[in-house]
């Protein structure tokens, strides 16, 4: 039985899940529009508004609606309507629809400290510069609330990992001795949020990064599904500790076809894994057996450790050549 049989939504994030730097990853399209679920896409970038979001995923081929898009954006100014009076001011540090986002949530908007806001309000776009961050340490010096839509340090695009809205919020935290509330994931809020906007009773949470997107789930008590196109590879998972751990781990989006059973961690693929001392060893694996099977096996082991091991060792070719692929 397929894993997707036991839930009745997915919650998915989008960098190094559903694409990278806007290009679909492969076999998440297809498995997303073919699975029968309804999905929610879940997005740590602030830079754009649902609506352009939607577009970009009808663009590879997904039927997506604003309405089936939350932000952290959307999540910063809902956490900042919980916090402040109607009508305060808030300067907002990133895109222009951030921005249109906390001006129809009725703050009034403003571009310099001197405005003295409530809040600043900081998420991720490419146009954030010295000036914005300087007027952002400014503001909260003087006393504003500083609330972060999200702290990934880096952004998956198709070059690599770069810059994200973390690393630059770290640069107003040195600046002021000030640490934001985040709003984004791995908070379970927009978990949550997501699961009532599409009605879901039992829903997937799905993503790439483990301190984020399975952490999120993780806290909002949701299944977590972790795919290795993105963010964290396999030694994160081995080194993971147990709130970052997920559920289930497939090689990407494809793997949502597989059971339960195979895709927990556990023996697989003619892998057996035992401790050695401080070592793990890694022995066997039928001909043909994959990668991931060789990870999941050794992370039942592993997550059973007080610490992860020191060294994990291969002991047959099939393990050898598994474990080389994980780099």
């Amino acid at each position: 039985m397929s894993l997707l049989e036991n839930y009745d939504a997915l919650l998915l994030d989008l960098d190094g899940t559903v694409w990278e730097g806007g290009r679909a990853i492969p076999s998440a399209v297809d498995v997303i529009n073919s699975c029968g679920l309804g999905a929610m896409y879940i997005t740590n970038n602030a830079s754009r508004a649902p609506e352009l979001v939607a577009e970009k995923l009808q663009g590879i081929g997904l039927n997506a609606s604003p309405q089936q898009v939350l932000t952290s954006a959307q999540a910063a100014v809902t956490l900042a309507a919980d916090k402040l009076k109607t009508g305060a001011k808030v300067l907002v540090v990133g895109a222009d629809s951030f921005r249109e986002l906390a001006r129809a949530a009725g703050f009034e908007v403003v571009t310099s400290a001197e405005d003295n806001p409530a809040a600043v309000l900081q998420g991720f776009d490419p146009s954030v510069d010295w000036a914005m961050l300087t007027e952002a340490a400014l503001a909260i010096r003087n006393g504003a609330q500083f609330i972060a839509s999200n702290l990934d340090t880096s952004l998956p695009t198709e070059r690599g990992l770069a810059v994200g809205n973390g690393s630059l919020v770290a640069a107003v935290t040195s600046a002021t001795g000030v640490r934001p509330i985040s709003a984004g994931k791995p908070e379970c809020a927009m978990f949550l949020q997501a699961a009532e906007l599409i009605g879901s009773k039992r829903p997937l949470a799905v993503g790439d990064r483990l301190d984020t997107d399975i952490a999120g789930g993780n806290a909002a008590a949701m299944d977590t599904f972790h795919v290795l196109t993105g963010v964290s590879g396999a030694m994160d998972l081995i080194e993971a500790p147990q709130g970052l751990r997920p559920d289930y781990i497939g090689a990407n989006m494809s793997d949502l076809s597989l059971s339960s059973e195979q895709l927990r961690p556990g023996a697989q693929g003619g892998f057996t894994a035992r401790i050695d001392g401080y070592d793990l060893l890694l022995e066997r694996g039928d001909e043909g057996a994959t990668p991931i099977q060789a990870l999941r096996t050794v992370l039942e082991v592993v997550w059973a450790m007080p610490e992860p091991p020191r060294y994990i060792h291969p002991r047959s070719d099939v393990a050898e050549q598994a474990t080389k692929a994980w780099q």
